[in-house]
């Protein structure tokens, strides 16, 4: 009431949109698919200067007004990881100071994601470290593609979008195989609920490779668990990392009578003598994506087949930004 004895209203406030528009920015872990996002999406890619200083320290800066913004910014956290990794936080720092509505960190990889709880005394749980990075950072939002252990979505307390290849991989296995021939492979029994599903949705049964892991990236194949004598066989895993495991899984599964062993991964780490041992291995072919840019040394080895995952990511961020669902991409 002022003081003239008259009530007095408070003005309203003016209604806007939540979002002014959607930004899609990358970081230099992996432009050229940020690229064909956008060009999926019909979006230009965000304008960013990223520069390291003579240390090694990053230096960055956000060339176009983001304020009130719906921001995706695009980078898996891959080799080097650590510095992938702090260009990211500091690009959602940089977005979160310049006032963007909501920041979504789009992480095509998701680098630390194997060392995803306490095995052993003494040790971190990265993952869960990675997670509280992101989100003080400034990220409000996650969108990732097969993450190496589904528990890691209960890491944040922001949303997580978890998209999987497996729709991508499947149409290019559909047709491939002669129909009653194909066996989908576990190659550990970790593995089984991805395998399961590429075993459903090409109506194929399912076998598991039983392993004993001896250290870090070195496994020794056990035995079969299943039957796989005249097949052909589908390796599934979420990612190859050093070949150890896939070799020797396919050299386990050609001593049990299988006709061809071929792999898929999502996520082409391939570090180390990966390569060199996928070359020399009796594998039929491998089939990646595109979430971790190729080595030269891969790109040229024939064996390598690369899927692109762009046009699942652009339907995710469109969604995302629309506010619909996303659980159609899902499978």
């Amino acid at each position: 009431m002022s003081n003239t004895g008259y009530l007095t209203m408070a003005a309203p406030k003016p209604v806007r949109a939540l979002y002014t528009d959607f930004k899609v920015f990358s970081g230099t872990a992996n432009r050229p698919l940020t690229e064909e996002v956008c060009e999926a999406l019909g979006a230009p890619l965000g304008a960013a200067m990223i520069k390291r200083f003579a240390d090694g320290e990053t230096h960055l800066q956000i060339q176009e007004n983001v304020r009130g913004a719906d921001v995706f910014v695009m980078q898996p956290t891959s080799s080097p990881v650590d510095h992938h990794l702090m260009e990211l936080l500091l690009m959602i720092d940089a977005f979160k100071r310049a006032s963007a509505e909501r920041i979504t960190a789009v992480l095509p990889y998701y680098g630390y994601a194997r060392q995803d709880r306490k095995d052993r005394p003494r040790m971190p749980i990265s993952a869960k470290l990675v997670a509280s990075l992101l989100e003080r950072a400034g990220a409000n939002r996650v969108l990732a593609v097969d993450l190496h252990a589904a528990q890691i979505q209960g890491f944040f307390d922001i949303p997580v979008d978890h998209l999987f290849s497996a729709p991508v991989m499947v149409e290019y296995f559909d047709q491939k195989f002669p129909k009653g021939e194909l066996t989908v492979v576990s190659p550990d029994a970790g593995g089984v609920e991805r395998a399961r599903s590429f075993a459903k949705r090409l109506n194929a049964p399912l076998a598991i490779i039983d392993k004993r892991r001896t250290d870090a990236n070195v496994a020794e194949v056990m035995n079969i668990i299943g039957d796989v004598r005249d097949k052909h066989c589908l390796m599934v895993d979420d990612l190859v990392d050093t070949a150890g495991t896939l070799v020797k899984g396919v050299e386990a599964l050609l001593e049990q009578g299988a006709k061809s062993v071929t792999a898929c991964a999502t996520h082409p780490v391939l570090s180390g003598p990966a390569v060199e041992r996928i070359s020399a291995s009796p594998l039929l072919e491998l089939v990646v994506t595109n979430t971790i840019p190729l080595s030269p040394q891969a790109v040229a080895c024939g064996k390598i087949r690369v899927l692109s995952v762009a046009s699942l990511l652009a339907r995710a961020i469109q969604s995302i930004h629309d506010g619909g669902s996303i659980s159609t991409l899902f499978i």
